[in-house]
């Protein structure tokens, strides 16, 4: 996939700006998130003030730059069939740059910190200095901007070349005969940027709602409804980024396996009932308010459980069907997305648990919540995430790679059984230091898990080294191979 699949110079080179940048950001956030557990733990003393600051910027940050690099690998893709505009990706690089700038400033030179929600009315809180309130509500609408561009343009060209309903597969569900075969990764893109379209023209509305409020200060809106804003845009982008490592996955692993895998009526079914049922599973985040209406909260626990079965079971099925008797040599590309896919499924579990009426009564605001979002992340679309930037620059370091994988894999799942714990042991999220808990177990509790899970930060961080090495050390000649093939 580096100098021979037939795309452009223009279209290798960026995709290789935006992952190389996404490594860059990514290891800067992961230290903040070490720093957040050392002060849970006691061993660091952070400001609370500041601690609040860090974790909307760890928040934010790391649903940004794991959604824009999560975009720019299925774009890379997508250019395989189709032709996306290559300077709207110039244009929204810049936007995006300017938009992580604005945010590092709004947090930690104005110590913005309501959290990477930002849960209406919470950033208009006196707490924080007003122009750090409109600079991080700009910098979010820049990213906004730029994402909805791109998934727009991506839309356009799909829709360009396969039609509306070709796109989604609709073809597969007649009895006719095809005319072009459909990509999986065509048809998964589809869903990701339709469910992403939707929503942060959502997350725009509200944004500009915040804007609003803080250029007249005396606008009041509905608590309740701004909520359902924030998480609709919220959970969808972070569902929508796992879709994109999905995505990667269906493209990538035949590459490996030898074997094509192709779309067909079960595919075609299952993620268009994904296209409709992720839009509406985010009810699940509101439980605990009560006002809203009973209906929504029924609706959200049957959706947020029907969502999770068709592209898991699918693509689990295709995996298995792909790496069986395929002779597969289990390099690092393939391991990366088999263990990327093996998070993605624990991690989907675990939000199940939690998405039950009965256990989030007990769960909501635990450990539990970061926990699973954290594995669907840390070891599910990072790790596949690693693979297709491995094999974009072209990386030969096998065994530094394996290494690498198996360091962070250690790390990173000591690291996540510690918020699971601390769930079940009722330790609560978003504290920035136990010592104030009035109960003595969970205090301990919690300084512990935190210490433990500091340790295993620092052990992926070590993992995350070797693998930057082994990417890093190939960029020379993937950046020669180009000029070459130019």
């Amino acid at each position: 996939m580096s100098s021979d699949t037939g795309q452009g110079r223009g279209v290798r080179l960026w995709a290789g700006a935006y992952s190389i940048t996404a490594l860059i950001v990514f290891v800067v956030l992961v230290v903040l998130g070490l720093i957040m557990r050392l002060s849970q733990s006691g061993v660091v003393a952070v400001p609370a003030d500041y601690f609040y600051a860090i974790m909307t910027l760890h928040g934010l940050g790391m649903a940004g730059v794991l959604y824009t690099a999560g975009y720019a690998a299925i774009w890379f893709l997508a250019s395989k069939y189709v032709q996306p505009n290559m300077a709207l990706m110039r244009f929204n690089f810049v936007l995006i740059l300017l938009g992580v700038v604005g945010l590092i400033a709004a947090t930690l030179i104005g110590r913005f910190g309501p959290g990477w929600y930002m849960l209406y009315p919470l950033p208009f809180l006196p707490t924080w200095p007003t122009w750090s309130i409109g600079l991080a509500v700009i910098s979010v609408m820049l990213l906004g901007v730029a994402w909805l561009l791109g998934q727009l343009d991506v839309l356009r060209v799909i829709v360009g070349r396969y039609g509306l309903t070709g796109m989604l597969g609709w073809q597969y569900l007649g009895k006719g005969e095809l005319r072009e075969d459909l990509p999986p990764v065509v048809l998964i893109i589809a869903v990701s940027m339709i469910a992403g379209a939707v929503t942060t023209i959502v997350g725009a509305v509200m944004l500009m709602l915040y804007l609003a409020q803080w250029l007249a200060p005396e606008l009041q809106f509905d608590a309740l409804l701004m909520k359902n804003a924030v998480f609709l845009f919220g959970h969808t982008l972070v569902n929508i980024t796992m879709y994109c490592g999905v995505a990667v996955v269906y493209e990538l692993l035949p590459t490996f396996s030898g074997r094509p895998w192709k779309t067909n009526r079960i595919v075609a079914l299952s993620w268009n009932a994904v296209l409709l049922l992720v839009l509406v599973a985010f009810f699940h985040h509101l439980y605990m308010d009560f006002a809203q209406p009973v209906a929504f909260q029924v609706f959200g626990q049957l959706a947020s459980f029907f969502s999770a079965v068709p592209a898991t079971v699918v693509t689990i099925f295709g995996v298995m069907a792909q790496v069986y008797r395929s002779g597969i040599r289990w390099s690092f590309v393939p391991l990366s997305m088999i263990l990327g896919l093996t998070g993605w499924v624990i991690g989907g579990l675990a939000a199940v648990v939690d998405s039950t009426i009965a256990v989030n009564i007990f769960f909501h605001n635990t450990m539990w919540v970061p926990a699973h979002f954290h594995t669907y992340f840390l070891v599910g679309f990072v790790f596949i995430l690693f693979g297709f930037i491995y094999q974009l620059v072209g990386s030969k370091s096998e065994l530094m790679g394996k290494l690498s994988l198996g360091t962070m894999l250690a790390g990173g799942y000591g690291f996540l059984l510690m918020f699971y714990l601390g769930g079940l042991e009722s330790v609560p999220r978003r504290f920035a230091d136990y010592s104030s808990i009035g109960i003595s177990s969970v205090m301990e509790f919690g300084q512990m898990s935190a210490l433990v899970a500091a340790l295993c930060v620092a052990v992926f961080i070590i993992g995350l080294l070797l693998y930057y090495t082994a990417v890093f050390r190939s960029l020379g000649a993937w950046l020669a191979r180009i000029r070459m093939d130019n």
